[in-house]
């Protein structure tokens, strides 16, 4: 999840390494606290929503190795119920692409300690997570290298380059690729997330998928009335107003598919959401595939 000030700092993409750092001995405050929301909903947050459940074993550990109290986190249950379906939504999809391209590459942008790889690894594919300095520096002291298909790169999504930042070889590129960018362009300016987009189109290969949450244009500057993302101080800063607006940064880019959170609350969730869509144009909490 990626909130804060631009990185300059763009090694190549590595192996994940051993190490030996003690988790409780990172500057934590250098994290961004948004980080948390996430890994408290995954970690306990099945016992929320059992129909939702994920089973994220990883998330478990790394809460266990921080040590951190998330209870302010899961006492906000909507958002625990918005990181277990779009979860579940993203883990699907990316079982369903590597069944089409097994040995194809996936990535995560703006990883924060979030961990794919633990149900999409079929043996043959490689995934590389992604994310600024500090957050990497944390992964590192957590996460002990699980396979050699496993990779990290260190980028700043703000930055123009960041593609060439993950140093992708020629044979990720020989194939599609499925990406992830979840809990990250809410927060970046509008240009910003517009060129991140750009830049997929730009050098996904044919037949790529991006997935992407998304807010709708009215959420823009109201983040303190979040429950969660209000305690950190971080801000939404961009939204649509309509799901076109998620193709105009590139010819190559089409919108797929677009599922609103409404789902999981059922006949209810969906009426409400078809009586405000005329109004703001989107669910009010979406997960979008796009494809090259």
């Amino acid at each position: 999840m990626q909130s804060r000030p631009t990185q300059k700092a763009l090694p190549p993409t590595s192996p994940v390494p051993a190490t030996a750092v003690a988790p409780r001995t990172l500057p934590l405050h250098a994290v961004p606290s948004t980080l948390l929301i996430p890994l408290a909903a995954r970690a306990a947050g099945d016992a929320c929503f059992p129909h939702l459940a994920c089973g994220d074993a990883e998330a478990s550990r790394q809460l266990r190795h921080l040590g951190v109290d998330v209870s302010t986190y899961l006492a906000d249950r909507p958002t625990v119920l918005n990181v277990l379906w779009r979860t579940r939504r993203i883990r699907a999809a990316g079982r369903a692409f590597f069944a089409r391209h097994p040995h194809a590459w996936g990535i995560n942008l703006g990883c924060g300690l979030s961990h794919y790889f633990q149900w999409l690894d079929n043996g043959r594919n490689t995934w590389v997570d992604a994310d600024l300095p500090e957050v990497m520096a944390l992964r590192r002291a957590l996460d002990p290298p699980l396979s050699p298909r496993l990779r990290r790169a260190i980028l700043d999504i703000t930055h123009p380059q960041w593609w060439q930042a993950l140093h992708l070889p020629r044979r990720a590129l020989a194939q599609p690729l499925f990406v992830v960018c979840e809990g990250v362009l809410m927060y970046l300016r509008p240009a910003q997330a517009r060129q991140v987009l750009a830049q997929f189109a730009t050098h996904a290969p044919a037949g790529s998928r991006l997935w992407i949450d998304v807010l709708p244009q009215c959420a823009v500057g109201h983040a303190r009335w979040h429950s969660s993302v209000g305690r950190t101080g971080a801000e939404f800063q961009w939204g649509i107003r309509h799901p076109d607006e998620l193709c105009a940064s590139h010819p190559r880019l089409r919108l797929l598919q677009l599922h609103s959170v409404a789902e999981c609350y059922g006949w209810l969730g969906r009426g409400l959401d078809a009586l405000w869509n005329p109004w703001i144009g989107m669910p009010l909490y979406g997960l979008a595939e796009l494809g090259v």
